[in-house]
This record gives C-alpha cells, sequence and structure tokens, in this order.
C-alpha cells in the first residue's frame, strides 16, 4: 500500500519556493521562513501568486511530489506533475469506456451510489449521536427518501435521469444540513448551497474542502496510471478534471462536510476567521486557512477501515484506493467498480 506522506500548505500569499539540495525552501521577501526535506512530501500546495523556482518544479516531477498552485480563496490555478505513470492500454480503456453511454452509466450510478449512500449515513449518524438536540423525525424522514433514491438510482437507465436523481437527492440532504450545525448558529448557518462565489461562512468552507478533495483525487487518479480529464459522469470540458470529480462524489460528505461540520462544533473556526469582500464573496483568512489546512492535514492521518478491502487504511489514502480499484475495473480485474460506502 502506497505510504501517505505529508502535503506541504503554504498560504501566505507573498512566498516563494525554490529549491535547495534536497529542501524546499520557502522565502518571503528574499528571506528565508522555513525548508522541508521533499523525501517528507507527497504534495505541495501554494495558496499565493509569487510562484515557485524551475528547478523546484523540475524536482518535484522527477519525484512524484504534486505541486498544487491555487488563488488565495482557493481556487485551483495549475499543477504541475511528473511523468505519466501506468501504460497506455489502461488510458485506451479508459477513453474508450467513457465514449460508450451505456459502459459510462454503470460507472457513473455507482459514484452516485456512494455520494447518495453516504449522505444517508451523515444523517443517519447524526440522529444516533445527538438525537435529543436535534429533530430527530424530521431528519429520518429525510434518511428514508435517500434510501428510497439508492433504489431509483440503482436501476436508472439514462445519463439525464441519473443527474435528475443525484440533484432531488443533494437537495433532500442540504435541506437538513443547517440542522447538523449545532454551535455557533448565530454566525454559522446554511441557507443552501451558493458557489461563484460562496457568500457565507459555511459556504466557503464547503467550497474550500471541495478544491482540496478534488486535487486530492485528481492525484490519486494520476499516480494510478488514468486520466484525470477524462470522466463518465461529468462530461469532458477544456480545463476540467471531470474523472477527478467524479470519484469525488461519493468521497464529498464523508470527507469534506463532515470535516466542515466538525470545524463549527468543536469551536474551532470563527466566525472572525473570515472575510466579506466588496462583492459578497466570502472567503477564509489567512488565520483561518491555517487552522483548517492543519486540522485537514490531521483528518488525513486519521485511520478507518477501508469496507471493500476491510484493511485499516488513513482517511487521506481513501482516495489513492478508490483510483486503484476504478483502474482494476477498467483492466477487468473487477466485475464491478465497488464505490466507497461509509457507515
Amino acid at each position: 500500500m502506497k505510504r501517505l506522506l505529508n502535503t506541504l500548505y503554504i498560504t501566505g500569499k507573498n512566498r516563494y519556493l525554490s529549491l535547495e539540495g534536497e529542501n524546499v525552501v520557502v522565502s518571503e521577501k528574499q528571506e528565508e521562513v522555513g525548508r522541508v526535506p521533499l523525501h517528507n512530501l507527497q504534495g505541495i500546495v501554494t495558496f499565493g501568486y509569487t510562484g515557485a523556482s524551475p528547478a523546484l518544479m523540475g524536482a518535484c516531477a522527477e519525484r512524484n511530489i504534486e505541486l498544487t498552485f491555487m488563488s488565495g480563496n482557493g481556487r485551483f490555478l495549475a499543477r504541475v506533475t511528473g511523468k505519466v505513470k501506468g501504460n497506455v492500454t489502461l488510458r485506451k480503456e479508459q477513453y474508450r469506456v467513457s465514449e460508450n453511454a451505456e459502459e459510462s452509466l454503470k460507472l457513473a450510478r455507482n459514484f452516485i451510489l456512494g455520494k447518495v449512500y453516504n449522505s444517508r449515513w451523515i444523517l443517519e449518524r447524526a440522529v444516533r449521536d445527538y438525537s435529543l438536540r436535534l429533530d430527530a423525525e424530521k431528519i429520518k424522514a429525510k434518511s428514508e427518501i435517500l434510501y428510497q433514491s439508492l433504489k431509483n438510482i440503482r436501476t436508472c437507465e439514462t445519463s439525464a435521469r441519473l443527474l435528475g436523481l443525484e440533484g432531488e437527492a443533494a437537495s433532500v440532504y442540504f435541506s437538513v444540513f443547517d440542522d447538523l450545525i449545532l454551535q455557533q448558529k448565530e454566525e454559522f448557518y446554511f441557507h443552501g448551497r451558493n458557489k461563484r462565489p460562496p457568500l457565507d461562512p459555511v459556504n466557503a468552507m464547503l467550497s474550500f474542502s471541495y478544491s482540496l478533495l478534488a486535487g486530492m483525487c485528481g492525484a490519486a487518479l494520476e499516480a494510478v496510471g488514468l486520466d484525470a480529464y477524462a470522466g463518465f459522469y461529468h462530461t469532458d470540458r477544456p480545463g476540467r478534471i471531470s474523472l477527478a470529480l467524479d470519484l469525488m462524489e461519493e468521497l464529498r460528505g464523508v470527507m469534506a462536510d463532515r470535516f466542515v461540520l466538525t470545524l463549527i462544533n468543536k469551536r474551532i473556526i470563527k466566525e472572525r476567521n473570515f472575510i466579506k469582500k466588496e462583492s459578497g464573496a466570502v472567503i477564509l483568512d489567512d488565520a483561518g486557512r491555517k487552522i483548517f489546512l492543519k486540522l485537514w492535514q490531521e483528518r488525513k492521518q486519521e485511520d478507518i477501515r477501508h469496507p471493500f478491502l476491510n484493511e485499516k487504511i488513513e482517511w487521506g489514502m481513501v482516495p489513492h484506493v478508490q483510483a486503484m480499484l476504478l483502474a482494476r475495473y477498467l483492466r477487468g480485474d473487477l466485475d464491478e467498480y465497488p464505490p466507497f460506502f461509509w457507515k
């Protein structure tokens, strides 16, 4: 099993990254503020505009260390990767399946089954753990709707129908997402999903966590030799990592939504950690982003038992395992792609 190493997050917007020997050197105004050995890293994510030296980019590519550039508010900008892994036969099979509507639908159904199943269990777990603080009957009713939706998704025969079923399930799930916020209710509320830009702290954190998760899924797919841009559910669009978005569907709730709820309900993130811009956009400030990323990295190191492999792995390895299982399915080693069913 691949080892989960550290991801280096650079949050200062004026930080410049360079290479010195076998170390990443972080500088600000031409003064060194930190250094980290390359061999300790699996990836580097920087949230500034100053950039990185060509030497560091080359070293990261050579060692297959993912180097990702993001804007200050967490929007993906670019990624530097090494040589393409895997064999041409696997990618040819991926492209063939992506062009076949029936075979693509078979995979797409499983991605969305995983998403809806996990959304339902987030609600079920909330009722189990906080029954005295929630309207249990209301949330149980929503859970039952999601249960019925799973049956419809399994028998869905068109991509258009699947898209509609996913949208309906997401609407049901998010209709009680605000109920799952148990602390800081005056400052943190959820009245619906808004993205471009996020207009409140909860949506700001959801968007930020989804960006991080999409990057993890893209890196995992490329690590097993798949093309992160050729999807089966999300259609092809220049610059969009469609297959990474496919893979991420089943992981959104369990890896991103639950994490955001934890930060709020444990009072780790506060209202003061956000900035509201003139456009109405709400983003994490530097201090809030540092807290968020520190805890995100720690959550990735926590252990779970993978439901299909029945092995103990770190949360951060889940995208890599799912990418590996997808590659095995495309190679013909598995009869069906097994979604990640959390419980």
